[in-house]
């Protein structure tokens, strides 16, 4: 069931409003209200269908207390069922219907009007034995709303699926979403708007500028950053840039703003690409990526990392996961097994725990980077980091 077993994917949301706990049968009527078959009674004009479903399997649309409501969070799927003729059925339909009308002509060949006539029947055809949904494909992803956290998972990190997903929650709870990245991270939660200020205009300053151009405007410099749902999300990039020097040039081990410590590794898998979209992108996997040469030479060259592979452990709990650097959305994140078997109710109940901390553990990683940007010290830093990159053999 998504998120309760195997690896996760996600992109995340900050939910607003007044807090939806406790869960109750309500939110359970509000999932049902809005259930595929059911939450869009009209023909879906693209040919898609979006609703809720139970998540236990595709074809599951039940909810209940004790399998949706678990540890404060609520777990089900979005389904999305797609009705598409084939295109090639459609067509041996359309040459039927041509060869039908073409034999009634002395020349053998239809006529135009034969040819439209052709194609509609071939369509009507198609259209009515697709009513019986003998062409639908229905693909379903997991969403966990974290009621303690006030935090909206979505188990994807296609655009168009995450598109659909937040659109579905809004409908049905009413609620807004405010997308978790790089950039509305690096802003915080600042009840004061000096404060605000003062932040955005050190985020602002002092950028590593490793792709050339005016220091000052490194949004335009940046061909993704305007698509990007953040101004600043652009900011993932320099903190894995970041914490590529810190690990390879101070410690593995970083300390948080809890007390806590973080143990880091680049692993797996970097991919950097050209801000300037010139020279193309580097996808290298490797067991240790940054460590090729080629990994660093594409740095030095102005590429930034986009995608990366990380290891953290914090408070003995270990994490594999990749990171997409703009959105901080997440991939293949493997969480750690518990140590003894337990029943059902609590192994579920322990997998969200497990989430609620790597997800804690990842916004204080990235809090480090952003106290040390907005530190006075933070010009050193930079300083710091371009000589790593201009001094390497």
């Amino acid at each position: 069931m998504g998120f309760l077993n195997g690896r996760m994917t996600f992109t995340r949301f900050r939910v607003g409003g007044h807090s939806p706990l406790p869960f109750s049968e309500e939110t359970l009527g509000q999932l049902e209200s809005h259930r595929i078959g059911q939450h869009s009674p009209a023909e879906p004009t693209d040919g898609v269908s979006t609703g809720w479903a139970g998540g236990g399997h595709v074809l599951d649309v039940n909810f209940d207390l004790a399998k949706n409501l678990i540890n404060d969070a609520l777990h089900a799927s979005i389904r999305v069922d797609t009705d598409k003729i084939p295109g090639t059925l459609l067509r041996a339909y359309t040459q039927i219907e041509l060869d039908a009308r073409a034999a009634m002509n002395p020349s053998g060949t239809p006529t135009k009007a034969q040819r439209t006539e052709a194609k509609e029947a071939a369509k009507a055809r198609a259209e009515s034995e697709a009513a019986d949904g003998r062409f639908r494909r229905c693909n379903h992803y997991p969403v966990l709303w974290d009621g303690r956290g006030g935090i909206l998972y979505v188990g994807s990190t296609s655009s168009n699926v995450v598109e659909r997903a937040t659109a579905l929650f809004r409908e049905t709870f009413e609620r807004p979403l405010e997308p978790i990245t790089a950039g509305s991270l690096a802003m915080g939660t600042s009840d004061s708007l000096a404060e605000s200020d003062r932040v955005a205009q050190k985020l602002g300053e002092g950028s590593l500028n490793l792709y050339g151009g005016d220091s000052g405007d490194a949004l335009s410099t940046v061909a993704w950053a305007e698509k990007a749902p953040n101004m600043l999300d652009h900011l993932g990039n320099e903190f894995l840039v970041w914490l590529w020097h810190q690990l390879q040039n101070e410690s593995d081990t970083i300390p948080l703003a809890d007390g806590s410590d973080v143990a880091v590794m680049l692993a797996k898998t970097l991919t950097l690409d050209c801000p300037r979209g010139e020279t193309g992108r580097d996808s290298l996997t490797d067991d240790s990526p940054t460590r090729l040469p080629e990994a660093f030479r594409a740095l030095q060259s102005g590429k930034l990392p986009r995608k990366a592979g990380l290891i953290v452990v914090r408070h003995g709990a270990q994490y594999e996961f990749t990171i997409q650097a703009e959105s901080l959305a997440v991939t293949g994140a493997l969480l750690p097994k518990p140590e003894e078997r337990l029943a059902p109710y609590e192994a579920k109940s322990e997998r969200i725990d497990g989430l609620r901390h790597f997800a804690e553990t990842l916004d204080l990683l990235f809090d480090a980077y952003r106290a040390r940007k907005t530190a006075n010290s933070w010009a050193d830093e930079v300083g710091r980091i371009k000589r790593w990159l201009t001094n390497a053999a």
